[in-house]
């Protein structure tokens, strides 16, 4: 096989972290190569050196044997190198189409849209990647904005492709179109650099599987010489286990109620349809759903981002429903927001704040008009040492974070205020075995308290395993509860694609 790429002795200094240490990476033509490690570990940090985001301290970097020195995206690009990233890059007051086509060389002085259009048409027809390209960024959904963000790899013809964490915004049948693609790419001898944290997606997908650990390569196999968990353990360093909720539920008092509410969309469509449930202390309710079928405005209006059109919401038999986003969690509401980057934390301030950012203005971090910096961080380090949240110290900006890390910050902040309904919109998306691990421990403890929980994921396999009771939602409607263990998977998969639940038994 030809060698299209190789990363040799590539060092990656952060203040007080070394993200890549002495790295040697590389690729062939035709070849789909897997990146794996726990959340800070380095592997998006050497991908985004490869793809000119950040620049290297040491090391040399070859493509197709020759050197070159990629110091901006743009280098990248013209190395034939393209990146499909885990944290969006689209500018969302800019359409589908724009955003596709943004940057793009040409000769022409302007662009004609429509011809642009019906190209990108084209790839979405061939790789089944379905989003209305008059659409404006802001309007549309997570898993929708993931689609964008391949449409634009794809439709620059790009030689090495570098994927980072793609599937997870994507339902398992958009997964098996998504690796459809990847093996067309293949074929016609593109190479792919796979970045998940889904083993059973990386062992089905992967040619060959490089496994980093703090900053360094500590392994390197083939899906016909490894297992689940063989890769789990060259990731962590120890078994990991699997986290089920086995415990049947305590249930005490009603804590929370949704009674026949409707929300619109952000593009003018009703999005919530007449819906009403309950959830009990110590019980965790599971909302199951394919992205876009109304988890999102569920999750805003419950935080007071969203005003309803209808309907009621009501927390231990007060209603909230209108109320301001800091007066719901002042009432004790806690949230884990869907998108952690823009609507859970400020990542240009330092650690610190961040973990206070919700009640800075109470005792013992406010005094009338002046905070104390000294208990801010004192109740900082605290947290940060309870979380086990990875930082050299509580004064870096939180950017610099690992995704796990940044998560952690948010379940530090939320749970440490001892919430007494918290919803948890997407707790685990984009974290590798160990953090998610970790994420669904905290919850099972506050299950345990008697913290009453909405758990909202595109994760069928963390809804079943976490969930008391499990609400299926499509297309702004509940398709049905299912008890724990009352179903199959194929059967909440049937109703997340719109069977309600007492149609199921007319499917053979």
């Amino acid at each position: 096989m030809e060698k299209v790429l190789s990363m040799q002795g590539i060092t990656k200094r952060f203040p007080g972290v070394l993200a890549n240490d002495h790295i040697n990476f590389e690729a062939y033509k035709g070849e789909i190569v897997s990146l794996l490690g726990e959340n800070g570990a380095g592997k998006t940090t050497l991908m985004k050196i490869l793809y000119g985001m950040y620049s290297k301290d040491e090391g040399e970097i070859y493509i197709k044997g020759k050197k070159v020195g990629i110091n901006s995206p743009k280098d990248a690009i013209d190395n034939g190198i393209g990146m499909v990233h885990q944290h969006f890059t689209l500018v969302n007051p800019f359409s589908v189409t724009e955003n596709v086509i943004l940057g793009l060389p040409g000769e022409k002085a302007t662009i004609d849209l429509e011809e642009a259009k019906n190209k990108i048409k084209e790839y979405m027809d061939r790789y089944g990647l379905h989003v209305d390209p008059d659409a404006k960024i802001w309007q549309i959904s997570v898993g929708e904005k993931q689609r964008v963000e391949i449409l634009k790899v794809l439709f620059r013809n790009a030689e090495i492709i570098i994927l980072d964490e793609p599937t997870a915004v994507l339902t398992p049948q958009e997964v098996d179109e998504l690796f459809k693609t990847l093996r067309i790419l293949k074929e016609e001898g593109k190479t792919i650099i796979f970045i998940s944290h889904k083993l059973y997606e990386v062992l089905e997908i992967s040619d060959r599987i490089v496994v980093l650990r703090s900053g360094r390569v500590v392994g390197e196999t083939t899906p016909d010489k490894s297992s689940r968990r063989d890769l789990a353990k060259m990731m962590v360093g120890k078994e990991v286990i699997e986290i089920i909720s086995e415990e049947p539920p305590k249930l005490g008092e009603e804590i929370f109620k949704v009674e026949n509410l409707s929300a619109m969309s952000d593009r003018g469509y009703l999005a919530l349809k007449n819906i009403s449930f309950t959830v009990s202390s110590g019980e965790i309710l599971g909302v199951a759903g394919v992205a876009g079928n109304g988890q999102k405005e569920l999750e805003d209006v419950i935080s007071g981002v969203r005003k309803p059109v209808d309907g009621r919401v009501v927390l231990l038999g007060k209603e909230i429903t209108g109320k301001s986003p800091k007066e719901i969690i002042e009432m004790g509401v806690g949230r884990i927001p869907e998108d952690r980057m823009e609507a859970g934390l400020i990542l240009d301030i330092p650690l610190y704040e961040n973990l206070v950012v919700e009640y800075f203005d109470k005792p013992p971090f406010s005094k009338g008009l002046f905070l104390s910096y000294k208990e801010i961080k004192s109740y900082a380090e605290k947290l940060v040492k309870e979380f086990d949240i990875r930082t050299p110290h509580v004064n870096v900006i939180t950017r610099t974070l690992s995704g796990g890390n940044l998560q952690k910050v948010i379940l530090a902040r939320v749970i440490s205020r001892e919430p007494k309904f918290l919803i948890a919109s997407q707790p685990t998306r984009g974290l590798d075995v160990g953090a998610a691990e970790y994420i669904h421990e905290r919850l099972l403890e506050e299950r345990a308290k008697g913290c009453a929980i909405l758990l909202i994921s595109e994760d069928l396999d963390e809804i079943i395993n976490l969930s008391d009771r499990i609400m299926v939602l499509y297309e702004g409607e509940i398709m049905g509860f299912v008890n724990r263990g009352e179903l199959p998977k194929e059967e909440i998969g049937l109703m997340m694609t719109g069977t309600r639940k007492e149609a199921l038994s007319e499917i053979s």
